[in-house]
């Protein structure tokens, strides 16, 4: 054999590179199809198919004609990516505008129920998965793991992704707090599944690590110290714009350029640590939103804005896809039926613990007119379908967990996203108009100028204070008005972000309309009241 020649029945170079062509010209090819019928959907007012439902269904259409054609093999090599590619290039942009859409206001003023839905609910549903997975186990209803991966499967398909819900209450319109707990939640969810998928990681491979107080600690360390650093990512990168005065001098490709990378580098700064990268670049764009953006020109503004949005609806739109391609090329997924099939159940009952359970804390400390409505918690409850950080996490599995545990989780995952944006996300449109929470049937109360809404939340706070001096000889007395501390100390910091932190990280007065976005005024302007009120938590 002459050197350099390619092994007998190996492909040529020249075939190589030809059947890289078609993948990427496959891949582009339905790019462009989902974009192309999402609009179509949207603008018919399809909602029983929604834009990530139609990326799956393209995905598994294509991947079972490739699967029963003479170029599966072929196919299958040159469209699956690297899980390297999807960490780097696909999953940042889709997280970071993830925090980069996030709208300050409605935030803060449901801020401690946000905090409360997204840390205290993510880490009931994690819990209550992982332990009925290894319960089902021990009884051998399903796939036997042990304890420590049930719960690393518990953390991961804890991480919600309701891009189809919120496309969906953006058409139909629903109350913006609604709107914002769904939303604050989703993006705090993200954090926390990550923290908790990496603690558990780490306690399944150092047998030292099995005290629980050094599990608390690594689960601390890794997400304030992920959270520290894309906070400080963003906190720098606004005193940077604030005082370069880039726009001013006409630099705006420089000032675009500075923009876009900060975000990667609060990414690789994370990583480099040991920490999440992703639970950092999340935290990086909250920040960059409420304070860098505002010190940008106008011109910058929009391109990064556009560019960012650009950037997650391509990731979003291929992740989707592939995993509907991965479903129908991968012969193995459904090899664990029982395992998938209860695994979608208990998902819907930890889901259940986590919305009702903390909507219970989260009421008790509001007055009646301002409790979340039993309508709002089904809402919330059908709210939690998964997508792609869920994915992201069952990739990492496959590494961590040795014995096909890890592919047993991958494909249970898939299978769950798959089903849960299918079937929920295809109904979501009739459980909302039948719970009344879109449309004209929503019925709340918002405050309609800044006066009002002073007034409105001074007379909540009466109301709490009133309702815990009613309460105080009872015996939850002392637990409300924990709650009741909590719930000051959340106004106190959308008070400490208005008065210090706007003025000093931002060339603005804080003034500025942050409620700009669409989705949230869409939702305002069908839905001008909301039960849920303006207060915090």
């Amino acid at each position: 054999m002459a050197a350099g020649a390619a092994p007998q029945g190996a492909p040529t170079v020249e075939e190589q590179e030809e059947a890289a062509g078609v993948g990427i010209l496959l891949q582009i090819s339905m790019l462009v199809l989902a974009f192309v019928l999402s609009h179509l959907l949207r603008r018919r007012r399809v909602y029983y198919l929604p834009e990530a439902s139609a990326s799956l269904l393209i995905g598994l259409i294509v991947g079972g004609l490739a699967s029963v054609s003479n170029a599966q093999k072929s196919t299958r090599r040159w469209f699956n990516f690297r899980e390297e590619l999807f960490f780097l290039f696909l999953l940042p942009p889709i997280i970071f505008q993830s925090g980069f859409s996030l709208a300050p206001k409605p935030f803060f003023s449901n801020f401690g129920a946000i905090i409360t839905f997204a840390i205290v609910g993510t880490l009931i549903a994690s819990i209550v998965t992982g332990v009925l997975v290894y319960l089902a186990g021990l009884i051998h209803l399903v796939y036997r793991m042990p304890l420590v991966e049930c719960m690393m499967f518990g953390a991961l398909v804890s991480a919600t992704d309701p891009v189809t819900v919120l496309s969906i209450f953006q058409e139909l319109g629903t109350d913006v707090n609604l709107y914002a707990l769904v939303f604050g939640e989703s993006v705090l969810n993200d954090a926390m599944a990550i923290s908790l998928y990496r603690t558990m990681a780490s306690l399944r491979t150092n047998a030292s690590s099995q005290n629980i107080f050094i599990v608390i600690l690594r689960f601390l360390e890794n997400f304030f110290g992920s959270m520290s650093t894309g906070v400080g990512a963003g906190f720098i990168s606004a005193l940077l714009f604030k005082y370069s005065t880039l726009g001013v001098e006409n630099l705006y490709n420089l000032e675009s350029c500075l923009f876009v990378l900060f975000p990667y580098f609060s990414y690789m700064l994370a990583e480099g640590f040991g920490l999440s990268g992703i639970v950092s670049i999340l935290f990086t764009g909250v920040v960059m939103k409420r304070y860098t953006f505002s010190n940008l020109s106008e011109d910058s503004q929009r391109f990064t804005a556009a560019l960012f949005h650009l950037l997650s609806s391509l990731a979003e739109t291929f992740v989707f896809i592939y995993m509907g391609f991965d479903i129908a090329m991968e012969r193995q997924s459904w090899s664990h039926i029982g395992f998938i099939f209860f695994s979608v159940i208990f998902i819907l009952v930890a889901r259940a613990a986590n919305v009702f359970s903390c909507a219970f804390l989260v009421n008790m400390v509001r007055p009646p007119q301002r409790q979340i409505s039993r309508q709002y918690q089904q809402a919330l409850w059908y709210s939690g379908l998964r997508g792609a950080m869920a994915f992201a996490l069952a990739l990492q599995s496959v590494h961590d967990l040795p014995d096909g545990h890890g592919q047993t989780i991958l494909s249970a995952t898939i299978s769950i996203v798959v089903l849960t944006v299918l079937l929920i996300g295809g109904s979501t449109s009739t459980m909302l108009e039948a719970l009344h929470v879109v449309g004209d049937g929503n019925d709340g109360r918002r405050p309609s100028s800044l006066e009002d809404q002073e007034n409105y939340e001074g007379n909540n706070n009466a109301g709490n204070i009133e309702l815990g001096n009613e309460e105080r000889t009872s015996t939850t007395s002392n637990f409300k008005l924990k709650l009741q501390e909590i719930q000051k100390n959340t106004t106190s910091l959308a008070a400490l972000d208005r008065n210090y932190l706007t003025p000093f990280f931002t060339s603005q007065n804080g003034d500025s309309d942050d409620d700009e976005h669409a989705p949230f005024e869409r939702c305002r302007a069908i839905a001008s009241v909301s039960p849920l009120g303006q207060g915090s938590i």
